[in-house]
């Protein structure tokens, strides 16, 4: 039965989300990891009536091997949150070395695991682990994930706040592109599942769609130098580790966005990079997921002009953001 991980358990993401994962049923046991209070949020967790078994581990005494040690589905929510003014990029430096760690340990004790990422810089820190990964032998593109659900999320509710129903918003579905940043979020609303009003202008339209790609920002402000999306990043990414555990129990016609690299389905990799008109490694689109991971990459499919500007927009940032990313491990270090 899976044993669920979470590296970075006792963060503002990391708290939310082991509380999730503990009252998911799918998960029979829960490792958390961190630099602190680990053990503490364990304890607390542990009462909670549900059947996960909940452990929690700190560095010394081989604390990471032992979370990772069985370990089925691995998150890493790991790294300093956003503050104000700072960009997904700032939180590079800081971030890149704790996902570079961390993935070591993943690919030494627990290589079959399903890795899903929520440390930002996504766009920068999935090549990261994919790099480490490939250094160590045991690199499986399909099964390393860029969690991307919080666009999603945000598209839904958001979209039904335009709607004026907030009650449909579990149902409305966005397929959201690109990567997971600013302008590479890209929102295909042509294709949600429930129509914007046809007396939408492309004024509301572009203002939906910035929304969508500055979320965060909204929550930043909001939280005033106090934090960042962690609340609805922690359902994001319990959202989609959901789904990955319900895969590999056997259900079949899952289908999600996540950012992944396009080798996971070669025929529907290369059949997205023509689209998109670029040779990029890494890209989210839909995805199918089955009992290995990826078990297909959906192609974007008929999409609108403004959309297609929106995806030309987004491939310079993510050529870069993958650059910087697999840089980080090949570069010499000086």
């Amino acid at each position: 039965m899976p044993k669920a991980v979470v590296l970075g358990a006792a963060g503002g993401i990391g708290q939310p989300l082991a509380l999730l994962l503990k009252s998911n049923p799918l998960v029979t046991e829960l490792g958390l990891y961190d630099i602190v209070n680990t053990p503490g949020v364990a304890a607390d967790l542990s009462h909670i009536s549900t059947p996960a078994k909940v452990e929690g581990y700190l560095p010394p005494n081989d604390g990471l091997k032992k979370t990772l040690t069985g370990a089925d589905i691995v998150v890493i929510p790991a790294g300093v949150p956003r503050k104000p003014g700072m960009t997904r990029d700032d939180l590079f430096k800081i971030n890149a070395g704790i996902v570079r760690d961390l993935a070591t340990g993943i690919a030494t004790t627990a290589p079959k695991a399903f890795v899903l990422v929520i440390s930002n810089p996504v766009n920068s820190t999935v090549p990261i682990v994919a790099e480490v990964f490939k250094k160590h032998g045991v690199f499986d593109p399909k099964k390393l994930f860029g969690v991307t659900t919080l666009d999603v999320v945000r598209a839904s509710t958001f979209v039904a706040e335009v709607l004026g129903d907030l009650s449909k918003a579990p149902e409305i579905t966005v397929p959201v592109v690109g990567g997971h940043s600013g302008v590479t979020i890209v929102p295909l609303l042509s294709k949600a599942s429930h129509p914007l009003p046809s007396s939408f202008s492309s004024d509301e339209r572009d203002k939906l769609v910035n929304r969508i790609q500055f979320g965060g920002d909204e929550v930043v402000k909001a939280k005033d130098g106090a934090g960042s999306a962690t609340l609805s990043m922690a359902y994001a990414g319990a959202e989609f580790a959901t789904k990955v555990l319900r895969a590999v129990a056997g259900e079949k016609g899952i289908v999600t966005p996540s950012y992944v690299h396009l080798t996971a389905d070669p025929a529907g990799g290369d059949a997205l990079k023509k689209e998109i008109g670029a040779d990029l490694e890494f890209f989210s689109s839909n995805v199918e997921i089955g009992p290995e991971g990826v078990s297909k990459i959906h192609p974007l499919g008929k999409i609108t002009e403004h959309e297609q500007t929106l995806i030309k927009a987004a491939v310079p940032e993510l050529v870069g953001n993958i650059e910087k990313g697999v840089n980080f491990i090949k570069a010499p270090k000086l």
